[in-house]
């Protein structure tokens, strides 16, 4: 991880729980001393304490080293809006359908922002049989090329991982209205909606 827990972050959750320092203390098998040290900054708590820390304070380790609280208010999941992260390193590509702290590669990853698809990278369908064939004139080199298409609607999400010195296609079923994603090693999250 590029962080560490902070004392800030440990006093605001504690708050947040509504427990005294001795409270958290009695919770976690240390002194309330040591939970002292640690909000004001003159301590680190070992790294071992950090799950049993996590758990009295009512987050995950992520959440913890983040100093962010992920609060999914998403009561019925909303495949139209997918929260999409890349890890910048090995390129792993994961979804999700709510708020989440993704972590992969000891990196936390920011939920992509999509822009629309610019000329550089327009999709071109093809009818073939009941699919649609994608196909973008992109370069795919390891240093430049589309990572994965996807295609998004209410009750489906179909994701296709490209690779470099690959082919820049693939095939969809279209059902409906639909986005569909890509995903550029250099320029980003593109989307555009289909019918």
């Amino acid at each position: 991880m590029n962080r560490y827990v902070t004392g800030s972050i440990i006093k605001k959750l504690r708050e947040k729980k509504k427990l005294t320092q001795a409270e958290l203390s009695e919770q976690i098998d240390v002194s309330s001393k040591a939970v002292s040290k640690w909000e004001t900054g003159k301590g680190l708590p070992d790294l071992t304490l950090l799950a049993p820390l996590s758990k009295a304070l009512g987050v995950s380790i992520l959440e913890l080293m983040a100093g962010d609280t992920v609060i999914n208010q998403n009561k019925s999941a909303n495949l139209l809006r997918p929260k999409l992260y890349v890890c910048p390193i090995c390129g792993n590509v994961i979804h999700a359908m709510g708020e989440a702290v993704i972590s992969c590669c000891g990196v936390v990853l920011p939920v992509l922002e999509a822009e629309e698809i610019d000329e550089a990278h327009e999709i071109l369908m093809e009818a073939v049989e009941d699919e649609q064939y994608l196909t973008l004139r992109h370069p795919m080199t390891k240093e430049h090329h589309i990572s994965f298409l996807a295609y998004v609607t209410s009750d489906r999400f179909q994701l296709v991982k490209l690779y470099p010195e690959g082919s820049a296609a693939c095939r969809f079923r279209f059902q409906g209205v639909g986005y569909l994603y890509c995903y550029c090693n250099r320029h980003g999250l593109m989307m555009q909606k289909v019918r």
